[in-house]
């Protein structure tokens, strides 16, 4: 069973989610809302997070969490594991909550900052229940904006300093951003191998928190193999003019772990065209 590599250091940034076991309610009731924020701000305090935005769903939450100390898992299982038994006890009920183990993106926060907050505060919307970020009361939009009196853990200064040192001004061109999100393509087209999300180079920069992991096939081949150029490096114009198109596919599927499925569409051929180059390479020369 694929287990995901958990990249944790000093001050990373991160995307979470949890979802329920079989996409079932996790939250009943405003109660239960209102339980888990509690838990959530008690977590924060004991492992010394940042919680920059939060949004909560019927079945799912979302989470943006900087961890000046590299314990993101540790807390996780902390938030999860103490709700679980508080949401079970209120509801007479025993076994799992959560689906699996919970999904954290790790972000690059100078680039995405702003884009992963306004993701968050918006799910409201995006799923249709109300039309505007300020209509759901369980995000963490209102009390950035000023609507709301903000939960003593959470950390809105970071986010208004984006757009002002006045708090007034900032918090209106706040809530213009929000809007303009509104709509807008998806945050996680550059979404890189299933689990980091930022600019060209900021993989390359966390191949040092993968190494040794490279074998290990219960992770995800893309997370083993973070840093690797990506295809249009791989069959780029320079690089297409030095090596065989063949060589090239080779070198993406064997050494640098692209599957045929991920490689074909890249080079705009049929699956079964690729399949049968790469059952070319390996026929021995006669």
């Amino acid at each position: 069973m694929a287990r995901p590599l958990r990249i944790e250091y000093d001050g990373a940034f991160y995307h979470v989610t949890s979802r329920g076991n079989e996409r079932k309610a996790i939250f009943k009731d405003d109660s239960d809302r209102n339980l888990f924020l509690a838990i959530l701000g008690q977590v924060i305090e004991r492992f010394h997070w940042l919680c920059h935005a939060y949004c909560l769903m019927g079945n799912h939450y979302h989470l943006v969490i900087e961890t000046p100390d590299a314990n993101l898992s540790r807390g996780m299982r902390q938030l999860n594991g103490v709700y679980t038994q508080a949401f079970n006890r209120r509801h007479r009920r025993v076994g799992h909550l959560f689906q699996g183990r919970f999904k954290g993106i790790l972000v690059e926060k100078d680039s995405q900052f702003l884009e992963v907050c306004r993701y968050v505060v918006l799910n409201a919307v995006a799923a249709e229940m109300v039309k505007q970020a300020g209509g759901w009361a369980w995000s963490s939009y209102r009390a950035t904006v000023g609507e709301a009196v903000p939960e003593k853990w959470l950390t809105v200064d970071e986010i208004l300093g984006q757009f002002g040192k006045r708090r007034r001004d900032a918090q209106r061109k706040y809530r213009q951003f929000v809007r303009e999100g509104i709509g807008r393509p998806s945050i996680w087209e550059k979404l890189a191998a299933h689990s980091l999300l930022g600019e060209e180079g900021f993989a390359e920069g966390l191949k040092g928190y993968v190494r040794g992991y490279e074998t290990i096939t219960e992770i995800p081949r893309g997370q083993r193999l973070i840093g690797r150029p990506s295809l249009k490096q791989l069959f780029g114009a320079e690089s297409h003019s030095q090596s065989p198109r063949a060589r090239l596919i080779e070198k993406a599927v064997q050494d640098h772990g692209y599957s045929q499925v991920e490689v074909a569409p890249h080079l705009k051929i049929h699956y079964s065209t690729l399949s049968r180059i790469m059952k070319r390479l390996r026929q021995p020369a006669t």
